[in-house]
């Protein structure tokens, strides 16, 4: 329990000045919280590592944090999931997007349950409150990019993948 409060301290102070691309610019914070929050409130049986790694899972990808922090403050297992969901920004963003469809399959039982959440939370997000200027058809490229990455996933967990089918069911049209 200590890891995941300090893990949510941690990222709140990486992501301090970031805003969510919604309309209403929410902290960013509110995204791995999120998550965190389905991991530990919406389904059962999900490891404390996974919970600490979901609300890491943005902070080499999108803040200044080096692996050797995370490693320093949180051990090599913790790095090790981290590292597994995230993108590699050298890619060209659609080779990115790929490489999240191709890697499903191969990540850790830990890495999947934050993915998972990470999609779900990414859905519900888009389904009431879009990024700005986000046109239906990219809503929808959206919605069925991220079933393709987690159809790589399925039999992880039940209650995750229902979280998930929910969300999906609300896919713009």
């Amino acid at each position: 329990m200590n890891n995941i409060i300090r893990a949510a301290c941690f990222a709140a102070q990486k992501h301090r000045d970031q805003r969510r691309k919604d309309e209403a610019a929410l902290p960013y914070i509110n995204h791995p919280l999120a998550l965190a929050d389905v991991l530990c409130n919406e389904v059962d049986g999900v490891p404390e590592l996974a919970v600490v790694a979901a609300l890491l899972h943005d902070t080499i990808e999108d803040t200044d944090t080096t692996p050797e922090e995370i490693a320093a403050a949180f051990g090599p297992q913790v790095l090790a999931v981290v590292l597994e969901v995230t993108d590699d920004r050298s890619l060209p963003k659609a080779a990115r997007k790929q490489a999240q469809i191709d890697h499903a399959p191969h990540l850790s039982h830990e890495a999947r349950l934050v993915k998972l959440a990470d999609k779900i939370c990414n859905l519900r997000d888009l389904a009431t409150s879009p990024p700005a200027g986000w046109p239906l058809a990219r809503k929808q490229e959206y919605f069925d990019w991220a079933r393709a990455v987690i159809d790589g996933l399925r039999g992880t967990h039940a209650g995750l993948e229902q979280l998930f089918d929910a969300a999906y069911a609300k896919r713009p049209a």
